[in-house]
């Protein structure tokens, strides 16, 4: 099945999501709310994992969930040390679908796309 990798995702979340399989996520990264973009115009599943954008390849292990929906909410930054005003924030409602594990990866547009082959609980190594 191919997928969209959003990345560096809270082991704290991870484990959310294993224990109840609706959640609503807050993506702050660029490459995290472009990706669910990405997922939501091309009708596809996301592959969420621990693992830094850079150390995604094959073999790495995470979730798969299915986005319910999506909306990108602009924020104020309150603070003035920050160079930016405004953060744009992404919060996706998913639902888990199973485990799974990066067969292959692609980067299009700076983002990553992947075949994943779902896991048995019993073939995870994760955590």
């Amino acid at each position: 099945m191919e997928a969209v990798i959003l990345t560096g995702i809270a082991r704290r979340v991870l484990d959310e999501l294993i224990r109840n399989p609706y959640r609503t996520i807050e993506l702050r990264s660029a490459r995290n709310v472009l990706a669910v973009e990405e997922a939501l115009k091309e009708a596809l599943k996301l592959f969420l994992t621990y693992d830094p954008f850079e150390d995604v390849s094959t073999g790495t292990e995470g979730l798969l969930a299915e986005i319910l929906e999506a909306k990108e909410i602009n924020t104020r930054i309150p603070w003035e040390e920050s160079d930016e005003r405004e953060i744009t924030v992404c919060r996706a409602k998913v639902k888990l679908v199973g485990l799974g594990r990066v067969v292959e990866v692609e980067r299009r547009d700076g983002i990553l796309v992947a075949r994943v082959r779902e896991l048995f609980p019993h073939e995870m190594s994760i955590g």
